[in-house]
C-alpha cells in the first residue's frame, strides 16, 4: 500500500461546470434585493435558498452509512418480453408520495454478470430518495458502447413505459446512471451520449476507449486499487484524466479493493455513491460536507476532484 493521496482544490484550466440555478434560489435572491430596498427587512432563515429538489431529513455520516436510507421502499420486475432496448431487470422505488418525484438511475452490471451481482445497491440507493433500475442485459456478453445504450434505453422505459405507479414517481428531467466493469465502461458511453443527464458513477469501469474529453455530465469514477482486470492505471485514472476540468468530476481509489468490489456491500463505496447522486441528480446542497473538501477514510486509497463545486 502506498501512503495515501488526497488531490483536492487542484487549480483548473478553467472553472467546474456551474448548476443550473433552482427557482428557490432565485426567489431568494430576489427576497435579498427587496429587504435590502426596504431597510433591511428580516430575512426567513437560509432553507429559501435550497433546492426544490431536496428529498429527506438532513444528512448526517450515520445515515449515509446505514445499509438503509430514510425512505422505505419497494420493487417490480421488468419482463425482458417488456423491455425496449435491453434485457428487463428490477425497478426498486420510494412507497412515500409526499415529497414529489425523485430522480431516477439506470444500473448495468459487468460482462457475464447479472443484475443479482449488484442487486444490493438497488434497495439502498432506492432508500435515499431515488428510483433506481438494475438491468440485465441482452447478452451476458454484451460490450461497454452496447451497455451504454441499454441503460438509456432503461431511464426512457422507466420515464415512457414504466407502470403508473412507477412513472408517477419521477422527474424525468433528473436521470443519472451507472455501472459495474463494462457496465461502468458503459455509463461513460451513456454519459458521452446523452450530456443531458445529470450524474454518472462508473464502477471499476472497463473500455478500450481511454478518452473521455466530451463528457460533460458531473461523472464520479471509483476504482480498486488492487483491480487486475481494470486496472486503475489503465482504465479509471486515464478516464478521469480525460474528461474536461471544467466538468464536475471526481475519482475515488478504494485502499486493497479488487475488480469486485461493488459485488458485495460496501459501505464506502455506496456513502459516496449516495452524495455524489443527491449533489447532483437532487441539486442539494446539503451533501457538499461528505464530497468537499475530499473525504479522509483509511478505505479510500486516492482522491481526486474539482471541488469547490460551483
Amino acid at each position: 500500500m502506498q501512503p495515501r493521496k488526497i488531490l483536492s482544490g487542484t487549480p483548473q484550466p478553467s472553472a467546474p461546470r456551474r448548476l443550473r440555478p433552482s427557482g428557490a434560489r432565485i426567489l431568494a435572491k430576489i427576497g435579498m434585493a427587496l429587504a435590502l430596498a426596504c431597510g433591511g427587512v428580516a430575512l426567513a432563515p437560509a432553507a429559501q435558498a435550497q433546492s426544490p429538489y431536496e428529498r429527506g431529513p438532513d444528512p448526517t455520516e450515520s445515515l449515509i452509512e446505514a445499509s438503509r436510507g430514510p425512505f422505505s421502499t419497494a420493487s417490480t420486475s421488468v419482463s425482458s418480453l417488456g423491455a425496449d432496448g435491453f434485457g428487463g431487470g428490477t425497478i426498486y422505488y420510494p412507497t412515500d408520495t409526499s415529497q414529489g418525484t425523485f430522480g431516477a438511475i439506470a444500473i448495468s452490471p459487468g460482462y457475464t454478470a447479472r443484475w443479482s451481482s449488484l442487486s444490493w445497491l438497488g434497495p439502498r440507493l432506492a432508500s435515499h430518495g431515488f428510483v433506481v433500475i438494475g438491468i440485465e442485459t441482452n447478452t451476458i456478453y454484451d460490450q461497454p458502447s452496447s451497455r451504454g445504450r441499454q441503460l438509456l434505453a432503461a431511464l426512457d422505459y422507466l420515464v415512457e413505459d414504466a407502470s403508473a405507479t412507477v412513472r408517477a414517481r419521477i422527474d424525468p428531467s433528473r436521470l443519472a446512471v451507472a455501472g459495474h466493469s463494462m457496465g461502468g465502461g458503459g455509463s461513460l458511453e451513456a454519459a458521452n451520449s446523452r450530456p443531458s443527464l445529470q450524474a454518472a458513477i462508473p464502477l471499476a469501469p472497463w473500455n478500450t476507449d481511454k478518452s473521455w474529453s466530451g463528457v460533460r455530465v458531473p461523472t464520479f469514477i471509483i476504482g480498486g486499487e488492487s483491480d487486475s482486470v481494470a486496472s486503475v492505471n489503465t482504465h479509471s485514472i486515464p478516464f478521469y484524466n480525460s474528461i474536461p476540468s471544467s466538468s464536475e468530476k471526481a475519482y475515488m481509489e478504494l485502499n486493497n479493493a479488487s475488480h469486485f468490489f461493488p459485488q458485495t456491500s460496501n459501505t464506502t463505496m455506496a456513502k459516496y455513491m449516495v452524495s455524489w447522486m443527491k449533489r447532483f441528480i437532487d441539486d442539494d446542497t446539503r451533501y457538499d460536507q461528505f464530497l468537499c473538501p475530499a473525504p479522509n477514510d483509511i478505505t479510500i486509497e486516492e482522491y481526486r476532484d474539482t471541488c469547490p463545486h460551483a
